[in-house]
């Protein structure tokens, strides 16, 4: 079964709290698969921490594009000579409008609470595996 996501771009505005859906988004990605944390989110901190480019299974949609399978929505907030934050939600396959948030922080951040998760996973998973 696919984790599905969407990425959406928001300016980072006076007042905005991070942890609420802004009322206005610029661009947004549909992700089919791989949209936990521990996936798409450290390949959205990496992105951006490490200023380079990951190739990325992501679709470019329409502003007024609506799913109704969502499991995550990621916000990327940035503002000219702001520090880039990313707002993670959570929810039960619906279209984001009640989804709880889950993370907001820097990419460092993302990457330092999900990364030892992924890490701790694939070391227990391979601490069980018998040649």
């Amino acid at each position: 079964m696919s984790t599905r996501a969407q990425v959406r771009f928001a300016t980072r505005e006076e007042g905005q709290s991070f942890s609420e859906h802004p009322d206005k988004i610029h661009a947004q990605f549909y992700v089919h698969s791989d949209g936990y944390p521990e996936g798409l989110g450290l390949d959205i901190a990496e992105s951006l921490a490490m200023n380079n480019n990951p190739t990325l299974k992501w679709e470019i949609e329409e502003l007024q594009t609506l799913h109704g399978d969502l499991e995550y929505i990621y916000y990327i907030w940035q503002g000219y000579d702001k520090e880039t934050f990313i707002s993670i939600f959570q929810g039960d396959f619906g279209n984001g409008e009640d989804f709880e948030c889950i993370f907001v922080g820097t990419p460092e951040k993302l990457i330092t609470t999900y990364g030892s998760q992924l890490e701790e996973s694939y070391y227990k998973l391979n601490t069980n595996y018998d040649r």
